[in-house]
């Protein structure tokens, strides 16, 4: 049994898609649907920059999705190969898991595409620039990862944000909390713990009103079954119906990302081998997770054309 796996924020870089785009037309038609469905030229932004611009959040959810889309239509299109026929299941991590519902055809490309560039708004306005922070713990597992939160929260907000394998747990909340969580790393048995560039406190109760504003534009989203069930984030474990799919992806905001538990319970269904499309983030997890597994990352044309002689 197969997965289909999609990357979440990180994952982005100045020349994303650019070779896939001046390759394949599938390609180039995928990034002009989303800058058609955004009315902005986001991939313009993703083959030249700024960097800086890139990053920011409202650009990068997008622009990490239509790189995914678009590697996939290509192995699609040109592989004459059907999701429902390859994969059992998709999921991916954070803004990742509206790419794998894009994929499943759960949501169209451009009401993916819109609802990334709100999501992405909305979380940089929940909370003011400076207010909030992230940081990886490595070497921590989960448990360590929470009494480090605990220790250091202090009536502030601090909490697991990302369960990402069993060396590296990320935490988001109140900036304060966050560095006396990195303070306090070590003496709770983490081997460091690393502050995360990012602009905002994901995947954290502080993120509530934006996830107030993605209940609002789910609720009017047309949201149809997915093609293969989708490993949701905030249960690891498959969602098939819009509705459940709507109210995971709203509770997804300010909750965890168990990414660990969704590829645990992945392989407990049967799955053997994980596909990445778009991005080389994930693949390592997976490989840490579940060391039996076979994970492969698809980038570029040439890993395409290597997949399709697997499939």
């Amino acid at each position: 049994m197969r997965a289909f796996i999609f990357p979440g924020q990180g994952s982005q870089a100045v020349g994303m898609g650019q070779a896939l785009a001046a390759a394949s037309p599938h390609a180039r038609e995928v990034f002009g649907e989303v800058d058609e469905a955004l009315g902005q030229n986001l991939f313009r932004l993703m083959t030249e920059g700024p960097a800086d611009e890139l990053t920011l959040t409202e650009n990068a959810q997008a622009a990490i999705m239509a790189n995914a889309i678009a590697t996939l239509r290509v192995l699609e299109q040109e592989g004459g190969v059907r999701l429902a026929d390859k994969a059992d299941f998709v999921a991916g991590h954070s803004l990742g898991e509206y790419s794998a519902l894009c994929a499943a055809g759960a949501f169209d490309l451009a009401t993916t595409a819109r609802l990334l560039k709100l999501r992405g708004q909305a979380m940089q306005a929940a909370v003011p620039v400076g207010e909030g922070g992230m940081a990886a713990l490595l070497g921590a597992d989960l448990d360590k990862a929470q009494a480090i939160a605990a220790a250091a929260a202090e009536g502030e907000v601090c909490t697991v944000a990302n369960d990402n394998d069993p060396s590296q747990v990320v935490i988001s909340g109140a900036k304060a909390a966050i560095d006396r969580a990195i303070g306090l790393a070590k003496e709770h048995g983490a081997k460091r713990a690393v502050a995360l560039p990012v602009s905002a406190p994901f995947h954290c109760p502080l993120m509530q009103p934006a996830s107030d504003a993605m209940e609002k534009a789910l609720a009017e989203a047309r949201v149809s079954a997915p093609l293969v069930p989708v490993y949701a984030n905030v249960i690891a474990a498959p969602a098939s119906d819009p509705d459940t799919i709507r109210r995971l992806l709203v509770e997804q905001v300010t909750g965890m990302v168990r990414w660990r538990e969704s590829v645990l319970a992945m392989v407990e269904a049967g799955v053997t081998e994980f596909v990445e499309f778009g991005g080389k983030v994930l693949t390592p997890m997976v490989k840490r997770i579940a060391p039996d597994a076979n994970a492969v990352s698809v980038v570029s044309m040439d890993d395409i054309e290597g997949l399709l002689k697997t499939l």
